[in-house]
């Protein structure tokens, strides 16, 4: 059973999440949150394996308040509901730890698809989406290296180079399968491939690993 916890503002959104939640054999809603604050509270009391997080809620945001749960260390998984596909919000949501967004106008099955997605330890937005939002946004990237030699990210480190290369595709917007068809290797050998590098990197899903590629520059925007 996948527990869920709604944060959301608007009492109508939150009754139509619970009844569509809650209308499947393997969901149940274990609270709702009116703001930022209540959620974080509501986290750390019933440790839900899904938060769906609004962003723009009175007083503490759903940015601020996915920051704080990630913080404290908590495996809930935030999926962010924004209004516009390319929200800059939405940007920052993901730069705070979420694994992903969806908009509102989304689909039911596109909803609890990605809630399933992300409890099983998933990125909810497809890797070309992910990259989209990336690019739109660039300026809130660091700056590229300069002529004087930087020292690389620790993240990195550990990698091997075949890890370096997968971490650096995943970050231009392929698939698994398109992995294994152009590196020639088996889909289930670069499933284990991108295990280990979210291990290694201390990313949270496929979607913090593609972040992690733009910040440390194995990925430029196109």
């Amino acid at each position: 059973m996948t527990t869920v916890l709604i944060a959301d503002d608007q009492p109508m959104q939150r009754f139509g999440f619970r009844m569509l939640l809650e209308s499947q054999d393997d969901m149940t809603v274990v609270g709702e949150a009116s703001n930022g604050t209540e959620a974080i509270r509501l986290v750390d009391r019933h440790h839900p394996d899904v938060v769906l997080m609004d962003i723009r809620m009175p007083g503490l945001d759903g940015i601020e308040a996915t920051r704080r749960v990630i913080a404290t260390g908590a495996r809930s998984r935030i999926l962010i509901v924004t209004t516009f596909d390319l929200d800059e919000y939405a940007y920052d949501g993901l730069r705070a730890g979420a694994s992903g967004f969806l908009v509102k106008d989304a689909q039911p099955e596109e909803l609890l698809a990605g809630i399933r997605a992300v409890a099983a330890g998933d990125a909810v937005v497809a890797p070309s989406l992910t990259r989209r939002l990336l690019d739109a946004y660039i300026h809130h990237l660091p700056a590229s290296p300069t002529a004087t030699p930087q020292p690389e990210d620790p993240r990195l480190a550990s990698l091997t180079d075949r890890e370096r290369e997968i971490l650096t595709v995943i970050g231009k917007g392929w698939s698994n399968t398109e992995i294994a068809e152009r590196l020639h290797l088996a889909e289930s050998t670069v499933k284990t491939h991108v295990g280990r590098i979210l291990a290694k990197t201390g990313a949270r899903d496929r979607v913090q690993a593609v972040i992690l590629a733009y910040d440390t520059h194995l990925v430029t925007p196109a």
